[in-house]
């Protein structure tokens, strides 16, 4: 039920739109007041929406929320967070795997800045789940990963592959010409395991095609490898996707439990994240020595209505109380403490989200500047 980010409902014109984010409980007694929560969310909705959407059938809009209330499968395999979309006729989920702040947002648009933080963090990578029968594609970040959708059409095992095609079920159905005529042809434990090899070669090559092309050429992440040792060889040599780590986790991809494996993953994505970050910061400081960039607020609210920005960081888990006109660029403090969604930094994500503007939020000890932005100018 989960959707990938971001969603076209995002794209949508006509409102209104209902935006609810929960942070939920994995395990422990916690878990059974996840939904009690969520009920009390809905709640505050509907009475949102007929004060301010009185025109709007608000339990119509709200009926696939209320549908999700009900779903006891939905509830048994929630993460750290929700995030939950409703417009007329459309409902989009996104389980999350970070923490994010209980917020019940109804308006003419939907309120996306908190997820946008969530996915545009720079730590994000794809581990490819692979052994000669089948494969699995899963994406995540340092605080863990699920498994991503992979459209019912998508031949999964090496069976639907290769059907007729696959040498392997042939071996024993050949034939040879002697002088009695024909009889059956006998191979080697040699020849069939040779024959095992192509078939698993034409798989891996196309789990490597499908994969490279339907997903790491789109997002662009990391793709690290889990097998067994002896796979890593055969699928390295036939893989021509640029995204591939050198480093990967050599052992089959179900033996491990989730921890165990993020803590794995983490261990190979560290060092590329961490040069990634210092990439960023060293690219903002040379730009702002040059008169290029900025740690203003104001000045980087403008250059973004101005579709001036070539690259953002935001700080992450930061709130600094306010608006930014969309319009105008225009900032507006607030010396109250925020809301949930009247936030500085929320604004400048979206806006810069909006431009298709490169953007990542960082942790606070990874920040350049104590301002909660940084941006580079064109």
């Amino acid at each position: 039920m989960a959707e990938r980010f971001p969603h076209s409902i995002f794209d949508e014109k006509a409102g209104p739109f209902v935006s609810l984010y929960q942070p939920t409980q994995k395990a422990g007694p916690e878990k059974q007041q996840n939904v009690i929560i969520f009920r009390k969310l809905v709640k505050e909705a509907a009475q949102v929406l007929e004060h301010q959407f009185p025109e709007v059938d608000r339990e119509k809009l709200l009926e696939p929320v209320y549908a999700l209330e009900q779903d006891r499968a939905f509830w048994r395999s929630v993460d750290e967070g929700l995030a939950v979309f409703a417009a007329e006729n459309r409902c989009v989920v996104y389980r999350l795997s970070r923490p994010v702040r209980e917020t019940v947002v109804t308006e003419h648009r939907p309120y996306i800045s908190p997820l946008i933080r969530v996915f545009q963090s720079a730590d994000y990578y794809q581990l490819l789940g692979l052994n000669m029968h089948t494969f699995s594609l899963f994406e995540g970040n340092r605080y863990g990963f699920r498994e991503v959708a992979i459209p019912a059409e998508v031949e999964r095992t090496k069976e639907e592959v290769l059907g007729e095609r696959s040498t392997e079920s042939h071996i024993d159905k050949g034939s040879v010409s002697g002088s009695g005529g024909s009889r059956g042809a006998y191979f080697g434990k040699g020849d069939k395991q040779d024959e095992i090899d192509k078939d698993t070669e034409k798989f891996f090559r196309f789990v490597d095609r499908y994969v490279t092309e339907q997903h790491s050429k789109k997002t662009q992440l990391p793709l690290i490898l889990a097998a067994v040792k002896e796979h890593h060889g055969h699928f390295r040599k036939i893989s021509s996707n640029p995204y591939l780590m050198e480093a990967g986790v050599k052992c089959a991809f179900d033996a491990l439990d989730a921890q165990e494996m993020t803590t794995r993953v983490w261990e190979i994505i560290e060092p590329l994240y961490l040069e990634k970050t210092k990439t960023l910061v060293g690219t903002f400081e040379r730009a702002r020595a040059n008169g290029g960039g900025s740690a203003h607020l104001e000045e980087i609210a403008i250059a973004a209505v101005e579709n001036r920005l070539v690259h953002l960081m935001i700080e992450d888990d930061r709130v600094v109380p306010g608006t930014v006109d969309a319009a105008t660029g225009e900032v507006l403090g607030s010396s109250g403490e925020a809301d949930g969604r009247k936030d500085i930094l929320g604004d400048l994500a979206e806006l810069a989200f909006k431009r298709s503007v490169p953007l990542v939020v960082l942790p606070k000890e990874r920040m350049p500047v104590d301002t909660g932005a940084a941006a580079v100018f064109r």
